[in-house]
């Protein structure tokens, strides 16, 4: 007669025990992880520059005209993003103090760490990585670089009306950057013949889908929340002095 193995009821709790252990150091480890990119992702993009520059550098000859530009475009996101958030910074107070004040919630709402790290990860790098992986669909390349020169208005027109300066954190990058590059892409695939005349309105649709769900719809939707735990640091309100700015202005 068998009797079994010894102890079974043991061995099924202390598996069931050992599962739930990996299992909550598991989850455990993704939200630290989730932790640290809702608060260093921009210093994460910033490495990914230096990732790409050195790449850009080594495989330049085997590149496309088209692939580079679009690569280089990437890299300029990156930038802004640094810009914007860590230096000189202060997008967060620019955006929630300057442009949608709200009293005693400006560092989460309506902008907070969960929905600048969808808008300029979740959504901007597959937006941006897309065309670079295939660089032949016109439209999603015009797209891209219609993405950041549209930028312009935001940080060249609007921010600067709120903040009544010549400058804010983003638009250096905008001008001397996003510009150029997608004015000079512009001119290659229309010089090129590259375009057809569904090009112009695919490229427009992608442009405003993305900027309605990507970046719209998230900031003042999706994760506007007046009780969100996932506010910006001060130091990061701190950059620029936005408060200050506005003091003054009143």
């Amino acid at each position: 007669m068998s009797l079994g193995p010894p102890f079974p009821n043991s061995r099924r709790a202390f598996n069931r025990h050992r599962r739930q252990a990996v299992s909550w150091r598991t989850e455990e480890g993704a939200a630290l992880q989730m932790t640290f990119m809702r608060r260093s992702w921009y210093y994460v993009g910033a490495g990914l520059f230096m990732l790409l520059a050195v790449v850009l550098a080594v495989a330049w000859g085997h590149l496309s005209i088209l692939r580079r530009l679009l690569l280089i475009s990437f890299m300029a996101l990156l930038v802004h993003q640094f810009e914007e958030y860590a230096w000189p910074g202060g997008f967060p107070a620019v955006f929630n103090v300057a442009w949608h004040p709200g009293e005693g919630m400006a560092d989460h709402y309506p902008l907070n760490r969960r929905a600048a790290l969808f808008v300029n990860v979740v959504f901007a790098y597959p937006y941006y990585i897309l065309p670079i992986l295939m660089p032949n669909q016109i439209w999603m390349g015009l797209a891209q670089m219609g993405f950041g020169m549209a930028q312009l208005a935001v940080h060249g027109v609007v921010i600067n009306r709120k903040l009544h300066s010549l400058y804010n954190p983003g638009l250096f990058v905008v001008v001397f950057l996003h510009w150029p590059i997608g004015v000079y892409y512009i001119w290659y695939v229309i010089g090129n013949g590259l375009v057809s005349w569904w090009t112009w309105p695919a490229a427009a649709a992608w442009l405003i889908a993305g900027a309605f769900l990507g970046v719209g719809m998230p900031v003042t939707r999706w994760f506007a929340d007046p009780d969100s735990p996932d506010g910006f640091s001060e130091s990061e309100m701190a950059r620029f002095h936005v408060r200050e700015r506005m003091q003054r202005r009143r």
